[in-house]
């Protein structure tokens, strides 16, 4: 599978609202939870999110500030809500290095801190 071919099935579940699948969230994320919180606790992170794809099914994982879990639309939601106005240009940012990640075989995790822009 092609860099281009997983960008594209991302953007088409990250940014058109496209379905996300939950067997594939207990299969890929699930097994990594507590680690990802750890992650999140470790690094003083706001919140923690992860990505995944195979065989043109998405799934997805964020970790709110509250350690709490959302997976996929409930997280999609969740992000889109943390990040507001900026949800769509952060996504379309992301979502080279979302593919490449996921076309090395690897899943795409991001720790996210907020930053005073003063």
């Amino acid at each position: 599978m092609s860099k281009k071919t997983i960008e594209k099935r991302l953007r088409k579940a990250l940014l058109d609202g496209g379905p996300l699948a939950q067997a594939l969230f207990e299969y890929e994320l699930e097994e990594h939870i507590d680690e990802y919180v750890k992650s999140k606790q470790d690094d003083h992170d706001e919140f923690f999110f992860a990505v995944t794809e195979h065989s043109g099914d998405v799934a997805m994982l964020l970790i709110d500030k509250n350690d709490r879990l959302h997976c996929n639309g409930n997280a999609r939601a969740m992000l889109e809500k943390l990040w507001r106005d900026a949800y769509k240009s952060n996504i379309q940012r992301l979502l080279p290095d979302m593919a490449g990640e996921l076309d090395k075989g690897y899943l795409y995790t991001a720790g996210v801190k907020y930053t005073d822009k003063n």
